[in-house]
C-alpha cells in the first residue's frame, strides 16, 4: 500500500527523519543513530548530533535539484538505543579523568581500571552497532550511521566486510585519525582509521580528502601501508586551487583512487569550518559544501557503488541560539542518501 503524504508540506515537529512518514519496514534506507562520545578529546556534544540531525531534517526541502526525489524509496531513522546512552556517559565520565592527564596515567591503579573500562565498553558498542548493522544489511537495507564521535562506524565496517570481502573507504576528515590506541584508548575516535587498516583487511584501500591535521606518526603509517592508503591533504588541494586547476579535475583523480564499492566516512570537520563551528574539532581550510557534494556525487556518476556511509562529528551549539551546525547535517546526510541511491541505480540523477 503506498504512503500517502504532501512532500511539498511542511513537516511536523514530531515526524520521522526529513519529515518522513516510513516506518523501517517501508524504507530502503535505514539511519542507524549512535549517540557515543566517550573518547572525544577536545570539545564535546558529539552525542548529541542525531538528535540534532533530526529535528533539523525536518526544514530540508524533498525535492532537491540534482536526484529529484530520492525520499522516494522509503527512509526512516531508528530509535537511539537507551543502553548506548547509559554506557556512553558513564565511559565519557571515567575517560576525562584520563584525557585531564594526557593520557599519562602512570602507576595510579584508579587510572588504569578506568581505561580499562573504557576500552571494555568502547569495545561493547563495537560489537552493538556491528550487530545493528548486520540485521539491517540482512534485511536489505541500505545503512547510514549517524555519529556520535568518528569511532563509531568501526563495528558497521566489520559488518560490511561480512558481506563485502573487497571495499575501499572514502574519508572526508580534517584528520587522519591513524593514530595508535590515542591516549591510550584502543577504540578512540582518533584511531578509528588505523583500527579499520589493522583489523579490517576487507578494505583494500582507504582514500583520506581534505586532511590537514595530523601528526609525523600518522604520516608514516600512512606511507608504509603502500597503495593502500591515499592521502589527498588539504594543503595540496589548496594549492592546486591557487594554481588555477579546476575541482573538478582534482575529483577525478581523487574518484580514480578508489575501487569498485566504496563506504563513504565523513567527519563533518572535513568541511570548511564556518559550516561546523561547534565539531569536537574543528580545524581551519577545509571543503566548501558544494565541494563535498561534487566529489560524492563524482564517486556515484563514475559507476562506482556506494554500499553504505557515516556522518559523524556534528556537534549543535551548546547554548541552543544556533541549528547550524545540524542544519548543515541533515542536509549533507540528505546528499550523502541520494547519491548512494543513484550508485545503487535506485534513482537517476539530472544529467549534466
Amino acid at each position: 500500500m503506498a504512503i500517502r503524504f504532501d512532500p511539498n508540506s511542511a513537516a511536523a515537529a514530531d515526524s520521522g527523519i526529513f519529515g518522513l512518514p516510513f516506518s523501517l519496514a517501508d524504507s530502503s534506507v535505514a539511519y542507524l543513530p549512535v549517540p557515543w562520545e566517550a573518547t572525544t578529546s577536545y570539545g564535546g556534544g558529539t552525542a548529541q548530533g542525531p538528535a540534532a540531525i533530526l529535528t533539523a531534517s525536518r526544514q530540508v526541502d524533498l525535492f532537491d535539484a540534482e536526484v529529484f526525489r530520492p525520499y522516494e524509496v522509503g527512509l526512516h531513522l531508528l530509535p537511539e538505543s537507551s543502553a548506548v546512552r547509559r554506557r556512553g556517559r558513564a565511559a565519557r565520565k571515567l575517560a576525562l579523568r584520563i584525557i585531564a592527564r594526557g593520557g599519562e596515567i602512570g602507576r595510579y591503579l584508579a587510572l588504569r581500571r578506568a581505561l580499562v573500562e573504557v576500552n571494555t565498553a568502547s569495545a561493547w558498542l563495537n560489537d552493538f552497532v556491528e550487530t545493528e548493522t548486520g540485521r539491517l544489511l540482512t534485511a536489505g537495507k541500505i545503512v547510514g550511521l549517524i555519529g556520535g564521535d568518528h569511532s563509531t562506524p568501526f563495528g558497521a565496517l566489520r559488518a560490511v566486510a561480512k558481506r563485502h570481502p573487497r571495499f575501499g573507504i572514502l574519508q572526508i576528515d580534517a584528520h587522519a585519525d591513524l593514530r595508535r590506541a590515542y591516549e591510550g584508548f584502543t577504540w578512540s575516535h582518533a584511531s578509528i582509521m588505523f583500527n579499520v587498516l589493522e583489523r579490517i583487511p576487507a578494505v583494500q584501500r582507504l582514500v583520506q580528502v581534505g586532511i590537514r591535521d595530523f601528526c609525523e606518526e600518522e604520516w608514516d603509517y600512512a606511507a608504509a601501508q603502500g597503495r593502500r592508503s591515499r592521502i589527498f591533504p588539504d594543503a595540496e588541494l589548496q594549492q592546486h586551487r591557487h594554481a588555477g586547476r579546476p575541482w573538478a579535475r582534482m575529483v577525478k583523480e581523487i574518484v580514480t583512487a578508489l575501487p569498485r564499492k566504496v563506504w563513504i566516512s565523513f567527519d563533518i570537520d572535513g568541511l570548511d569550518s564556518r559550516l561546523c563551528p561547534h565539531t569536537g574539532t574543528p580545524v581551519p581550510g577545509g571543503l566548501d559544501f558544494a565541494e563535498a557534494n561534487h566529489l560524492i556525487a563524482a564517486v556515484a556518476r563514475s559507476g562506482r557503488e556506494i554500499i553504505g556511509f557515516d556522518l559523524n562529528e556534528v556537534s549543535p551549539d551548546p547554548t541552543g541560539r544556533s541549528e547550524w551546525d545540524a542544519n548543515v547535517g541533515a542536509r549533507l546526510l540528505y546528499k550523502l542518501t541520494a547519491w548512494t541511491l543513484v550508485s545503487q541505480g535506485l534513482r537517476q540523477p539530472r544529467r549534466i
